[in-house]
């Protein structure tokens, strides 16, 4: 009894270890707190997660169905291949006018037409104490354009106007290194799912 419990918590960790997520900052700042939050976890996680952050929503042009006619521009391209790629994504974003910014409904409108976003399993991280709005639009766009997106899956931190490196250190302390344990290992259940 004692030897399968070993071997199925074996199992369970090295299923852990082969999920690969995508984690999208929704602004196209270079010094974005939501971008290096994202930094951070990746770097907090690694040895449980593959974390790949995607901070080039900027390089994505201006959706148009018309330039779905033909091979989709390169910048599109990676972003659906890393999309198509990823066992779940983790999408956290700033708020712009209390609502989603224009470069992250963007890269979503590039994602319609196609099923990379259909079933694939989306969470939500947010680096303020502010944007409730903004998370509120963006809980009913996912939920409306992929079947696995869970509203209950949901980690914050607050960071506003925080560094890099200040972010950094604050995410390294104990508690909230165990949240963000905590919160991939649930979302690497759902996804399993």
């Amino acid at each position: 009894m004692q030897g399968s419990g070993v071997v199925e918590a074996l199992f369970c960790r090295v299923y852990t270890e082969l999920m690969e997520f995508l984690a999208i900052s929704g602004s196209a700042r270079t010094l974005s707190t939501n971008t290096a939050m994202l930094h951070s976890v990746s770097d907090i996680v690694r040895r449980e997660h593959t974390i790949s952050v995607f901070d080039r929503i900027g390089d994505l042009p201006v959706f148009s169905p018309d330039l779905e006619t033909g091979p989709l521009p390169e910048p599109v391209r990676t972003f659906i291949d890393q999309i198509r790629r990823s066992d779940g994504l983790i999408i956290s974003s700033p708020e712009y006018v209390r609502t989603i910014p224009g470069g992250l409904k963007n890269a979503i409108d590039w994602l319609v037409s196609g099923d990379e976003i259909i079933n694939k399993p989306i969470a939500l991280m947010h680096g303020s104490h502010r944007g409730d709005d903004m998370l509120e639009q963006l809980r009913v766009v996912l939920s409306t354009v992929s079947t696995r997106f869970s509203s209950e899956l949901f980690l914050r931190f607050e960071l506003m106007k925080k560094t890099p490196a200040a972010i950094d250190e604050q995410l390294a302390l104990s508690e909230n290194r165990q949240e963000i344990v905590d919160f991939l290992r649930r979302f690497a259940a759902f996804c399993r799912q």
